[in-house]
C-alpha cells in the first residue's frame, strides 16, 4: 500500500482530486478536528464508490454494517495511526490520511505557513492552496515512495501463490526496535535505517529467489522498512511458504540472516544518551 498524508487548508478537497487519479482501490481516512489520536474516521473507495463511516454511535469499541452489496460501514476507536495503516494494508493499493502530519509517510503541505520541519514524514509537495499542486507529479512521486508493508501483506501474497495448494506450513519472522538489552542500558528511543536505492530490494530478492528453489520450499517474502523506526515498532519480515514446517522454519532463519549479511542497509541507534552508526560502533 502506497501512504500519503495531506495536511493544511484545502486538505479534504485535494484528497477528492487525488483519488480521482488513483488507479486501484483506496482507503481515505480523516482524522476529526481536536481529536487525540483514539478517533479515525475511514472511507474505503473502490471503482469510485465512496464508503463513509457512520456518524452513530454506540456502546462498542467497534461498530461495522455490511450491506448485501459488499459495501460497508464503520466506526471504532485506533491506538495509533501507524496500527491503523498496518490493519488496512493488506486490502487497498493506496492510502491517504487527510488532516493529519504526524505520520511519516509522503506528505502533502498545503498552505503558506506551512513548514516542513513540523512533519515526519518526507514532504514530497507544498502550496498555499490545492490548485497549486501538480497533480501528475504527485501520482508519480507516490508510486516512486516507499510502500507501507505489513507481516500480513507478504503472508496474503504466499497464500495467493500457485503452489499454495501444496502447502502446510507458512512461517514468519519479524524484527523490532529493541528498547535495551539489559534493564540498566540506555533506552533506545529509535532507529535509522537508509539503505542503497534499488541495490538492497535486488539482494533481497535474490535471496528470495534462491531459498524459493530449495525443496519444499515454495514462496519466500521479505521486506525492510528504512527511516525512523520507534522502539516497539517492526523493522523487517520475512515470510516462507512450505510444504511442512521444518522446511519453513529453516528457510526462515536462513532468510533473515543473510539479509542482516547480505543486504546494504544501514542503521544509525538514538538512546537516550547518545547516537551513532551501529556498524561504527566499538
Amino acid at each position: 500500500m502506497q501512504p500519503i498524508a495531506i495536511a493544511g487548508p484545502g486538505a479534504e478537497d485535494l484528497a477528492g482530486a487525488l483519488t480521482d487519479r488513483l488507479d486501484g482501490r483506496t482507503a481515505v481516512v480523516n482524522r476529526a478536528n481536536g481529536d487525540d489520536g483514539g478517533n479515525a474516521n475511514d472511507e474505503a473507495t473502490d471503482g469510485g464508490v465512496a464508503v463513509e463511516a457512520s456518524a452513530d454511535r454506540t456502546d462498542a469499541d467497534t461498530e461495522v454494517t455490511l450491506g448485501g452489496d459488499g459495501e460497508w460501514t464503520g466506526r471504532g476507536r485506533v491506538d495509533g495511526l501507524d496500527a491503523f495503516l498496518d490493519g488496512l494494508a493488506p486490502d487497498h493499493d493506496y492510502l491517504v490520511a487527510v488532516g493529519d502530519s504526524r505520520l511519516r509517510v509522503p506528505t502533502v503541505l498545503l498552505g503558506a505557513d506551512a513548514d516542513s520541519e513540523d512533519v515526519p514524514g518526507t514532504v514530497i509537495a507544498a502550496a498555499d492552496a490545492p490548485a497549486g499542486v501538480d497533480l501528475d507529479r504527485l501520482v508519480a512521486d507516490l508510486d516512486a515512495a516507499e510502500p507501507w508493508i505489513t507481516r500480513e501483506t507478504l503472508v496474503r501474497r504466499v497464500e495467493a501463490s500457485a503452489d499454495a495448494d501444496r502447502a502446510g506450513a507458512i512461517a514468519t519472522f519479524t524484527g523490532r526496535v529493541r528498547a535495551r538489552d539489559a534493564p540498566d542500558d540506555d533506552r533506545t528511543t529509535h532507529l535509522a535505517f537508509e539503505k542503497y536505492e534499488g541495490v538492497a530490494a535486488e539482494r533481497m530478492d535474490a535471496i528470495a529467489a534462491e531459498l524459493t528453489e530449495r525443496d519444499g520450499v515454495f514462496d519466500v517474502r521479505m521486506h525492510h522498512r528504512t527511516g525512523v523506526i520507534e522502539a516497539g515498532e517492526d523493522i523487517v519480515f520475512v515470510v516462507v511458504l512450505a510444504g511442512h514446517r521444518r522446511e519453513a522454519f529453516r528457510t526462515v532463519e536462513d532468510g533473515i540472516d543473510r539479509l542482516k549479511d547480505e543486504v546494504p542497509i544501514f542503521k544509525k541507534e538514538t538512546t537516550e544518551a547518545e547516537e551513532f552508526w551501529v556498524h561504527r560502533h566499538d
